[in-house]
């Protein structure tokens, strides 16, 4: 048996703080910090394939920043996500969202043409009108360029070319090719651009192309891993293809949601073993609470330990 020890009140780095909630027994913060361990080790396992998944709504808030400074240091190797994520990822690019509060008047934001995301607030200008004209000028861009079919992490691949800014996810993923995967990619303002192209291009999108990849991926790969920010089709499209493998070696769930109602996102991992979608042997953690505190205690500590 551990001894439960205090946390101490001094300063130190947020990597210090988490080896501190490591031996502080309990509740969420044992969690946590079995968390950054399991993903420290995953990482430093040269024969894992890492996957990370998240939905659309944290890449709204600064925790984009957390995304993409993973992606850009190549902690993953895949990124699954939704629609949204290139809708805000793109529309933060080139305008601005503000801060706002949950208890605002949304009529009132309604007629001020505003809209609110949480505690986010996103003016139209600011995304469906900036989306619109970015997405109709690269369309025709690589539309001329022959471009006329492609996967999603292809058409991501490019669409971060065309951002072409460093404080984007997608412009980090297209500089260091690492796909993303977007299986619900009509579903936002960008997929609605898409379809919008279509109507008068012989323009597509091979969503099948993209489980192409993902199926040679999982079968090389001789271990796999993922941290699994909130749930949805995201979550669900890592694990799926997962278990075709036997399951994940390594699994960080990290979510707000219950599993009491059946859901995918409230499901933990001991359910997925049922499943075959994570290895009844393998590290896994699920985290409760908020991934926008979460997830950036998380990387900062990683980062100071894979300095060292």
């Amino acid at each position: 048996m551990k001894k439960v020890i205090d946390i101490q009140s001094k300063k130190q780095s947020i990597n210090e703080m988490i080896r501190q909630m490591s031996e502080a027994g309990g509740f969420s913060a044992k969690h946590l910090a079995t968390s950054v361990d399991i993903i420290e080790d995953m990482i430093r396992d040269k024969e894992c394939l890492k996957f990370l998944s998240f939905p659309a709504c944290i890449v709204a808030t600064g925790t984009r920043g957390i995304i993409r400074d993973c992606v850009k240091e190549k902690y993953f190797d895949v990124l699954v996500t939704t629609c949204g994520t290139l809708d805000h990822d793109l529309a933060r690019s080139f305008k601005y969202y503000y801060e706002g509060k949950f208890s605002m008047d949304d009529r009132e934001l309604h007629r001020k043409n505003i809209h609110r995301l949480g505690n986010v607030l996103v003016p139209m200008e600011s995304y469906g009108i900036i989306t619109e004209k970015i997405m109709t000028k690269f369309l025709e861009r690589i539309y001329k360029e022959g471009k006329k079919e492609l996967s999603t992490y292809e058409f991501c691949w490019e669409l971060g070319k065309e951002i072409n800014n460093k404080d984007s996810i997608l412009y980090w993923a297209y500089k260091n090719k690492i796909p993303v995967i977007v299986p619900g990619i009509t579903d936002g303002a960008v997929g609605y651009q898409l379809w919008q192209f279509y109507q008068d291009h012989d323009f597509r999108i091979d969503v099948l192309k993209d489980e192409t990849m993902m199926s040679d991926l999982v079968w090389k790969a001789k271990k796999s891993g993922a941290v699994l920010v909130g749930g949805g089709i995201s979550k669900h499209h890592t694990i799926w293809w997962n278990q075709f493998r036997d399951g994940l070696d390594y699994a960080v769930y990290l979510t707000t949601a219950v599993e009491w109602d059946g859901s995918l996102s409230g499901a933990r991992p001991r359910e997925a073993i049922s499943w075959s979608k994570i290895k009844e042997k393998a590290k896994m953690v699920t985290v409760n609470g908020d991934a926008t505190i979460s997830l950036p205690l998380i990387i900062s500590a990683l980062k100071e330990r894979l300095k060292n």
